[in-house]
């Protein structure tokens, strides 16, 4: 399961966590305070955003060749771009600072701060060792000809799934991403699965977008959304070439986050032999 669905609410399991140990490091400070010493919230808050803010520091410095022409897209956190270790580093040192400064917020600060990040560890650890045991889901799908194609055919390679609609505004930011990563890789599968929309709507989008992409797909159903336990859009999968999801992500993907979810492959070994499904009409 990669979302937590609500009615019409999702989140990415990753940020509930992210969320959860915040409030988990809040209510433990505050009870540690009661015997004795300041209460940490506004500090447990404060130094949340300046784990947040060195994390996304280090992404961009990391990724500084997808952000030069345009800094603008430093400021857009829409694409989830953070690396988490530099942001723990930075939130513990800080908290170091906070509690040699102020002697009556080390015991509840420490607490706090201590329980929220054995949580946080604890938690995306426990769901990255589940993600990574899920298997390529067994769906029937159609392709751009109305023909059927079973999912599972297109394993034998690294292999790229974007889960899609043309409603959906960051679907629509992050295509041509995707469609100049489809370009520069060949030794990548994309597969853009479209989620319950017509042929008709989406040959009109990719053509007035100006959009050329391969392996374009249709789930009539969303059955591959909810197979795969996301019921947020986009949705992008990374799958080894045996049918192991190695990574996920959901929201906008942009250059720089795009590259770190590739690095996904960069242990998978090339295969030469791949042949990819092929119309019925016609010959392979």
């Amino acid at each position: 399961m990669l979302t937590f669905t609500l009615g019409t609410f999702a989140i990415a399991l990753n940020h509930l966590l992210l969320i959860s140990a915040l409030a988990l490091a809040t209510f433990v400070g505050w009870r540690v305070a009661k015997r004795g010493g300041d209460n940490p919230e506004s500090v447990l808050f404060s130094l949340f955003l300046i784990g947040m803010l060195a994390a996304r520091i280090a992404f961009v410095a990391m990724y500084w060749t997808h952000y030069r022409n345009d800094p603008w897209q430093i400021i857009d956190l829409r694409d989830g771009g953070f690396l988490a270790w530099p942001g723990v580093i930075a939130l513990m040192l800080a908290s170091v600072y906070r509690g040699w400064r102020r002697p009556g917020l080390r015991r509840p600060l420490g607490f706090g701060v201590a329980s929220g990040l054995a949580f946080w560890l604890l938690a995306t650890f426990s769901l990255s060792i589940y993600e990574q045991g899920t298997r390529l889901p067994e769906i029937t799908l159609r392709n751009a000809a109305g023909e059927t194609v079973q999912l599972a055919d297109y394993k034998g390679g690294p292999l790229v799934i974007n889960l899609w609609a043309t409603w959906c505004p960051p679907c629509r930011r992050e295509m041509p991403v995707l469609e100049s990563a489809q370009q520069q890789r060949p030794d990548l599968t994309f597969l853009f699965v479209n989620q319950a929309e017509s042929m008709q709507s989406v040959a009109t989008f990719l053509e007035t977008q100006g959009l050329s992409l391969s392996n374009v797909l249709f789930d009539g159903s969303g059955r591959l959304g909810q197979a795969v336990g996301s019921m947020a859009l986009p949705t992008t999968l990374f799958y080894s070439p045996d049918g192991r999801l190695l990574g996920s992500h959901l929201g906008e993907l942009s250059q720089a986050s795009l590259a770190r979810a590739l690095e996904n492959f960069d242990n998978v070994p090339a295969t030469s032999s791949r042949k990819l499904p092929c119309p019925a009409s016609a010959t392979c």
